[in-house]
């Protein structure tokens, strides 16, 4: 699972700035001058001990098996890493956990009638990948938590799966109700497929992957390519994860064998109908099969044959789990903090696959362990760092962030006490850094990324990352947030994406407020088109996601830095004025998007009030017009503005402040640093997202319709895209109210940097 794809390439800002020298003899954030070289001369000996060779071997080990959850590899991995910290000099440990995760006991897949065909849902060796011939114990065509079912229904193409798709439906008079679906990957979250079509009275649900998309339509197929063959199949879960992550039975605590569970008839974030995924290749026959209007232009994709609706020939689907209880193993390793033992540095990235998960995700499994070597290499010499540090290789990522979840259920206390930041990678490739992050993170990515060489050109992984948005935006088809991203680049720092979720950061941020990172290399290497397939091996990341695992080696350096940064400075390297920049212009979004919507229903209005939809339609086709839409009341944003320009103010006067600060007496750089960790906790409030409680953040949030995508200030800006103008207003006042407590925090700050 991975939520930082190629958004790692938004934005664009002047030539003039390339290849400029880094941070380097810049003072670093929360450190003096002296402090600054003697932690760069550190940071360099890190990287001495640091191994693309080695990054190498581990993968191979590692994705040698099917390593899903419950797996006898899974295991293996976790034992093995054990012993390799323990023998780096960590303190480590495996915390189990016990989670409800559905394994297939039996499920098939026919078309009936005139050409009847039965779905192959398992992918065959492919020449010359060894891995991909190891298949004994390996998952088929599977999504954990659909629902099982024996059903029969004709079947109904609804392209993406989308709201929009099913509102284009209801206009050609196409139901969905009783049928089966067929809806292709893409343009939204797995999950939400299958989601939306039981919301509409599906019974059924297939999910292909169309060579349009990841197949032959973007490159050439595995093996002579990197692209997906028309035998891949995106395995995935489908478990309501914009509603709550982590283990269906036991939210809010962590699942220990003795945790209390809910009855699974009461878990909310399982689905109810059935769900398979099948390869293009099978979903040719079925897609063939289908009559009725044909599909819209946008609708279609690069299957030799004509698009259709349908309804066509009936489906038969069957669906059987097995519903017990798995085992989880994480392995957490500890160094303790010279100084300051309860300040702690956390760093993850999970370590289960769909099949092998070469890519996914154990390219970035084996920077964090070449880290930890390091670290460790860096700890026999004698250097402790001040701060705490706590690695961690988190198992059942994929089915829904259970590991790092039920781990941060269990220790939240703790981890909202002492957690100066989490860092957090999943899959790693070739190419261009890009990171999700806190807002108060981004000068202190800025200047690590700026020390860091990239292995292809020679500078800065920075100014690669921003000649490459430069680019990209300058390209015909640019899109406003590629403009947008152009204006922020311009100063000619690393601009950052808001968080969502998709990845193991989700529970740090999103339902304990800890400020955490996001960050991964892609762009160039093509690991892509064998994504959570039985070809994401060792053989094909060898060739394709990144040939010499230089950028291992880069990610390491990065994420290296970014701990050892955090665990030696004096005061937490965190800066604000990003934060109050960003927020300012999220408010003036949602004026612009309440205008939008106001203006929109005027129009559709006028149209409808004109018959223009009527006069407009094809008479030989069906075309409803669409509904008419309720009338947008004005908004309130008066406690917002000033809340957001309080912020501004608290912001700058706090970061002038800690850039002049010299070298504080303990007691008082311990309550700036208490002030400042508990910043990112006072943008959440207890009470949660509307229907989705366990979400806690309202600056940034996994969108109920975009699954992995971010949607800011959501608590608002959902509410007003979905019309419920009262909760918007609500939503108003308590989203001012949280920025309000993290400007009295800067205050508190600020007072005692000044003295």
């Amino acid at each position: 699972m991975r939520s930082l794809k190629c958004a790692l390439l938004g934005g664009a800002m002047s030539l003039a700035v390339f290849g400029v020298a880094g941070a380097e003899g810049q003072p670093l954030l929360g450190f003096t001058p002296q402090g600054s070289d003697a932690e760069r001369a550190l940071e360099a000996r890190f990287d001495s001990s640091l191994s693309a060779d080695a990054m190498r071997a581990r993968l191979q080990q590692m994705a040698a098996e099917p390593n899903h959850v419950g797996s006898p590899h899974d295991r293996a991995n976790a034992e093995f890493e054990l012993a390799q910290f323990k023998a780096w000099g960590w303190d480590a440990r495996i915390e189990e956990f016990s989670v409800l995760y559905p394994t297939p006991k039996a499920e098939s897949l026919e078309l009936l009638g005139d050409a009847p065909y039965k779905a192959v849902l398992t992918e065959p060796p492919v020449p010359g990948d060894v891995t991909s011939t190891h298949t004994d114990g390996a998952l088929p065509a599977w999504v954990a938590y659909g629902g099982d079912g024996d059903v029969t229904a004709p079947l109904v193409y609804v392209n993406y799966g989308m709201p929009d798709d099913y509102k284009a439906l209801a206009r050609m008079g196409v139901d969905v109700k009783g049928k089966i679906v067929i809806v292709r990957y893409g343009a939204g979250w797995r999950g939400l497929k299958p989601k939306l079509a039981q919301e509409h009275g599906a019974v059924g649900c297939i999910i292909y992957s169309d060579p349009a998309d990841d197949g032959y339509g973007p490159g050439d197929p595995y093996p002579k390519g990197a692209w997906r063959n028309e035998n891949g199949i995106q395995r995935g879960s489908v478990l309501d994860m914009p509603v709550r992550a982590g283990d269906p039975l036991t939210p809010d605590v962590g699942a220990t064998k003795d945790a209390k569970r809910i009855a699974l008839a009461d878990a909310s974030t399982i689905l109810k109908i059935p769900t398979l995924p099948i390869s293009y290749g099978q979903a040719q026959h079925f897609l063939a099969a289908l009559d009725g209007p044909v599909a819209p232009k946008g609708w279609r994709g690069a299957l030799p044959l004509t698009y259709h609706v349908g309804p066509g020939a009936k489906v038969h689907m069957v669906v059987q789990a097995d519903w017990s209880q798995k085992p989880l193993y994480d392995v957490i390793a500890v160094m303790k903090g010279s100084e300051r033992p309860d300040e702690w540095v956390v760093r993850g990235n999970h370590r289960d696959g769909w099949v092998y998960g070469a890519e996914d995700p154990l390219s970035g499994q084996i920077a964090l362990m070449d880290e930890a070597k390091s670290l460790g290499a860096l700890a026999k010499t004698g250097w402790r760092p001040k701060r705490t540090i706590v690695y961690a290789s988190w198992d059942g990522e994929e089915p829904g962030l259970l590991g790092s979840t039920e781990w941060a259920e269990q220790h939240a206390a703790e981890l909202q006490a002492k957690a100066v930041l989490y860092i957090n990678s999943d899959g790693n490739g070739r190419g261009f850094l890009g990171a999700e992050a806190s807002y108060s993170l981004r000068a202190l990515l800025d200047q690590a990324a700026a020390d860091v060489k990239d292995p292809e050109t020679g500078v800065s992984v920075r100014d690669r990352a921003l000649a490459a948005m430069s680019v990209r935006a300058a390209e015909a088809g640019a899109g406003e947030e590629e403009k947008k991203r152009a204006k922020e680049a311009s100063s000619g720092v690393l601009p950052i994406g808001d968080l969502g979720s998709g990845s193991d950061y989700t529970p740090f941020v999103q339902h304990l407020g800890l400020a955490s990172i996001n960050l991964g290399f892609g762009g160039e290497g093509s690991s892509g088109g064998v994504y959570h397939s039985a070809y994401d091996t060792f053989e094909h990341y060898d060739r394709f996601g990144d040939p010499g695992f230089h950028y291992g080696v880069a990610l390491a350096q990065t994420t290296g830095r970014l701990v050892l940064r955090t665990a030696d400075a004096d005061i937490d390297p965190l800066r604000f004025g990003n934060l109050a920049d960003t927020i300012g212009g999220q408010v003036e979004e949602l004026k612009t998007l309440t205008r939008t919507l106001r203006e929109r229903s005027a129009a559709v209005d006028k149209l409808l009030d004109g018959r223009a939809y009527g006069l407009a339609a094809d008479p030989t086709l069906t075309s409803a017009p669409p509904e008419r839409e309720d009338v947008v009341p004005e908004i309130d944003f008066k406690a917002l503005d000033a809340a957001a320009q309080r912020l501004k103010a608290s912001a700058s006067a706090y970061d002038q402040a800690a850039a002049a600060a010299g070298a504080l007496k303990p007691d008082r750089r311990n309550q700036v640093n208490a002030l400042l960790q508990g910043v990112e906790q006072s943008l959440t409030d207890a009470r949660g997202l509307p229907g989705r409680p366990w979400y806690r953040h309202l600056i940034y949030a996994p969108g109920l319709l975009t699954g992995y995508g971010s949607k800011t200030l959501p608590g608002v800006r959902e509410a007003l895209e979905s019309r419920r103008w009262s909760e918007a207003g609500e939503f108003v006042g308590r989203t001012a109210a949280v920025l309000q407590a993290a400007s009295d925090r800067l205050d508190k700050a600020t007072a005692l940097l000044k003295g």
